[in-house]
């Protein structure tokens, strides 16, 4: 049986995605105003090869940042920097600004301090950096997601990540979105780079997680639909109906609503109660079998919603 140090190595090498440049420059263009005199910590990143410690490294200035430290598994990559007599140490890198006028972090303008660990990001050396920062900015390993954030929320840190889709799903994710602490940023990375040179596209797959406020967050999605019990048949074994497409969502329905995973891209806390999540919600078809079981889907994901406006609405006819 491998050890630990082994499987976790497994892990970390097919988790190993490199955010694109302008994946980063496109969503943090939404942000800059979180960014003045804060601390960002980058605590799963290489400065050799990271693009998020590139992008905060010359746009310092721009950004009004205090300080930026990164750290990253030893195992990442053997040679962070030239300059280290040790590549297989993890280290602690520290950039407090230009010194020169020339916009780009130099060798003398970079503090770094060998680590005692490994540089996980559940280390108490990177747990005691992490309480130091204000914000938080990173790709972090798919696999270690669930603990990844649950770290954040327990030292309440501000944040901009990226995750699977799939982390939508989970059920300690769902909890910190229905109590509004978590949220989705505006774009969807595509295209990350790989430690053997290649590209890899996971289109649709990724998502940004934030705490930090952004100017799409209060958009109201535009209704159009009607309710029709043709079109909005009931679940079986749930008081709803199912919803197939987001922008089918009845504008006059004021009870529970199945919606698929792609809801939370137009989720308005202000527009919108997020009720529930079922992953095994089934329908009648025509007084027969449900559709999902018919299409081979006995497992089917549903956020189960309800208008707050439609139940205001209600609650005031029957007051009326």
């Amino acid at each position: 049986m491998p050890s630990k140090n082994l499987r976790t190595a497994k892990i970390r090498k097919s988790d190993e995605f490199y955010t694109q440049l302008s994946d980063i420059e496109n969503e943090l263009k939404h942000y800059k105003s979180h960014f003045r005199n804060k601390v960002v910590y980058c605590n799963c990143d290489d400065p050799k090869v990271s693009n998020f410690f590139y992008y905060f490294s010359c746009n310092f200035e721009e950004l009004g940042l205090r300080k930026l430290i990164s750290t990253c598994y030893k195992n990442q990559n053997a040679d962070i920097f030239s300059w280290h007599k040790e590549p297989e140490r993890s280290a602690y890198i520290e950039y407090r600004g230009d010194k020169n006028d020339n916009r780009r972090p130099d060798v003398d303008e970079i503090k770094v301090k060998y680590l005692e660990g490994d540089g996980d990001f559940r280390s108490r050396e990177c747990i005691e950096l992490l309480k130091t920062a204000d914000i938080v900015v990173t790709n972090p390993p798919f696999s270690l997601f669930r603990e990844y954030i649950a770290q954040l929320m327990k030292y309440d840190k501000k944040f901009l990540i990226i995750g699977n889709k799939n982390a939508l799903t989970y059920k300690q994710i769902f909890s910190f979105i229905k109590q509004n602490k978590v949220w989705l940023g505006i774009t969807s990375p595509k295209i990350f780079d790989t430690p053997n040179g290649m590209t890899n596209k996971i289109q649709g797959l990724t998502r940004w997680f934030t705490n930090l406020s952004h100017s799409m967050q209060n958009d109201e999605l535009i209704l159009t639909k009607k309710y029709t019990s043709n079109e909005f048949p009931h679940y079986d074994n749930y008081d709803a109906i199912e919803v197939s497409k987001v922008n089918d969502i009845p504008k006059n329905w004021s009870g529970y609503m199945g919606v698929p995973v792609t809801f939370m891209d137009k989720f308005n806390v202000n527009q919108f109660e997020l009720v529930g999540m079922d992953m095994e919600l089934t329908k009648k078809v025509n007084g027969k079998a449900t559709r999902f079981l018919l299409e081979g889907k006995t497992l089917y994901f549903r956020y189960i919603i309800k208008h707050k406006k439609r139940r205001a609405e209600a609650l005031l006819k029957s007051i009326n």
